[in-house]
């Protein structure tokens, strides 16, 4: 009998430590085609009110489809790192201060109209999130086929996507969805049947102007000359436009998010900001399989991480068909405008895109940095003070004032362009066994000085160049120096096939440094790139800009004719500004001539 208590009671227990409620018996249902923001709000607020202080919660959706409108969602204004700062937003669901949360999606497909911010998870800690879809009924970019290109005319002829709703106005095309209009500006070209973007394409002029209806679907454009748009190539056609991600991440600790797959946002996949010890695990941003007839999924990145602290991993993903990077890590630089004394500043967001969020706390390490040599300056210093100058708090700020521990090399003022850097918020990154292809762009960015490995992953016709280790404290303001980094056992296949920012080779390192000759200081420092396959139709492997020790070591380089060689570097590896480096042991398949193919430049 005391046996029997015993087992009852940890049954009893067991249950109270982890509390399992199901959406469906509080009114979140799917498939009706009925709006489910209101009824998952009026649910989660039932169940948090439930909640035991120390006890887990489990919220599961039964598997199905779930609609969400703006007309009864959760309108929140949000300073999202890196997007539009559009405000207020419309949002799908609010997941908010809570912690021991699981949430099984079972499948479920969430599927948004209009523009929505889609799922925000703010002040959360120990929160799961797993098995669910994201994706919008009407995507804001807007798919065509070519079916007739005349040269010598400089007429195109295309054929709008079956789901494409557009008008045309005075000439003009515009795309329309529930709610939003858009006359496309520019585009990406995409094979028809492998669906990797059109060889030495990059951004595409389009025809949206002087356009006329031929037949309902059917677009004959005048005035658009390109003879890389033979028929069949699929193009998409885009705005500039980035005013949501798919999924808000801020002020999250512990964060896991496992088999969550994002087929569309207007903005990113996924943006986390401020956040610490975020785990993506079969995160997707990409299409609806093989037979989805769509060539697109994002905006813009697939993933982005801004000021964010602890670990970020990243494994087994797969990232395509987006408009810009499958990661891209970093700070954000706040550039000195004012010297009040020895000890206080006032700094400022620079970028049109990054501000109104935290940057930093009491007790946060920082250093200085010179925007034109992008050298340190001074020491470490520690937070004592900070306050938002322009606004009541941090949100929608773009200035702060900073008082530091200790008094501040005299050397820094407003006179000229400096930079301060908040090295607390800087994280551990693993990105590991992910598959990146077919993407606008680069593949994968990383600014941070904390050890990052980059491991057994495939970029398959990335665009641009794949790995990027960049740092910018005058245009994008993203900081900042790597100085421990691994790239090792994995596959770069026909990277490189069009130019954008940053792309000098297949891995680039390429810190925005406007006086390089000036420079007495390296920027980069401690990369290790080993037992790496380079499958590629160009000359350009390796550039490295401002870096003190680099290692490339054990890898293969395979030549292919897939593509003609087209890009303006023609050096197997290019440095500039780098000492400490030793390239040996590789094996390649045409000859190696260490003084010709290895250009170095001080």
């Amino acid at each position: 009998m005391v046996f029997f208590w015993a087992v009852l009671f940890a049954q009893h227990t067991l249950l109270a430590q982890n509390s399992v409620y199901h959406l469906i018996d509080y009114g979140v249902k799917p498939n009706t085609g009925k709006s489910s923001c209101r009824a998952f709000a009026e649910a989660l607020a039932k169940i948090k009110a439930q909640k035991s202080r120390g006890n887990a919660q489990t919220i599961t959706f039964a598997p199905g489809r779930y609609d969400f409108f703006p007309e009864d969602a959760i309108v929140k204004e949000y300073y999202v790192s890196n997007h539009d700062q559009t405000n207020p937003k419309s949002i799908g669901l609010l997941i908010k201060d809570f912690s021991k949360l699981n949430i099984e999606g079972n499948g479920a497909e969430f599927i948004f109209h209009g523009r929505m911010l889609p799922i925000v998870l703010e002040d959360v800690q120990d929160l799961t999130v797993k098995n669910i879809q994201v994706d919008f009924e009407t995507p804001q970019i807007c798919q065509v086929e070519i079916l007739k290109n005349d040269t010598l005319t400089g007429t195109i002829t295309y054929q709008t996507a079956p789901w494409v709703k557009y008008e045309i106005r005075k000439g003009i095309f515009f795309h329309k969805g529930e709610g939003w209009e858009i006359s496309p500006s520019s585009g990406i070209a995409f094979e028809k049947t492998t669906k990797h973007l059109v060889f030495n394409s990059g951004d595409i002029r389009i025809g949206t102007k002087e356009v006329t209806e031929l037949r309902p679907g059917i677009i004959e454009a005048k005035n658009w000359r390109n003879k890389k748009l033979i028929p069949g190539t699929v193009v998409a056609m885009r705005s500039w436009e980035r005013p949501n991600p798919g999924i808000f991440v801020y002020h999250a600790k512990n964060l896991v998010l496992k088999n969550v797959n994002v087929h569309y946002s207007e903005g990113m996949g996924l943006l986390v900001q401020v956040s610490e010890n975020i785990k993506l695990d079969q995160f997707k941003v990409s299409l609806r399989g093989k037979d989805d007839p769509r060539y697109f999924t994002t905006q813009a990145d697939a993933t982005h991480f801004s000021g964010c602290k602890g670990k970020i991993t990243s494994i087994n993903g797969l990232y395509e068909g987006m408009m810009d990077d499958a990661i891209n890590i970093h700070g954000t630089y706040l550039k000195i405008i004012k010297r009040k004394n020895d000890f206080t500043f006032v700094a400022k967001y620079m970028h049109g895109q990054s501000f109104g969020f935290e940057w930093g706390r009491v007790g946060d390490k920082v250093k200085f940095i010179a925007a034109e040599t992008m050298e340190n300056i001074g020491h470490e210093n520690t937070i004592v003070e900070i306050k938002a100058v322009d606004k009541p708090s941090y949100n929608g700020a773009k200035e702060f004032e900073i008082k530091l521990k200790k008094p501040v090399d005299k050397a820094i003022n407003e006179a000229a362009a400096f930079g301060i850097e908040n090295m607390t918020w800087t994280p551990e990154v693993l990105f590991a066994n992910n598959t990146i292809r077919n993407n606008r762009a680069r593949g994968a960015l990383f600014s941070t000085p904390r050890r990052t490995i980059i491991e057994n992953n495939l970029f398959d016709h990335t665009s641009g160049s794949a790995i990027v280790l960049c740092g910018d404290s005058n245009g994008w303001f993203e900081t900042g120096a790597c100085t421990s980094v691994m790239i090792r056992n994995n596959r770069f296949i026909n990277s490189l096939t069009s130019l954008f920012q940053f792309t000098n080779a297949i891995i680039s390192i390429y810190p925005e440094i406007p006086n390089l000759k000036k420079q007495t200081k390296y920027f980069h420092s401690g990369i290790t790139i080993k037992d790496n396959y380079f499958e590629t139709f160009d000359h350009p492997i390796l550039y490295a800009k401002s870096v003190d020790g680099l290692s490339f070591t054990g890898n293969t380089i395979k030549h292919n004719q897939d593509y003609p060689a087209f890009h303006p570097n023609k050096n197997p590896f290019y440095l500039q500004k780098v000492r400490k480096f030793h390239i040996s042991g590789n094996h390649y398949d045409v000859k190696f001539d260490n003084t010709k193919d290895i250009k170095v430049n001080d």
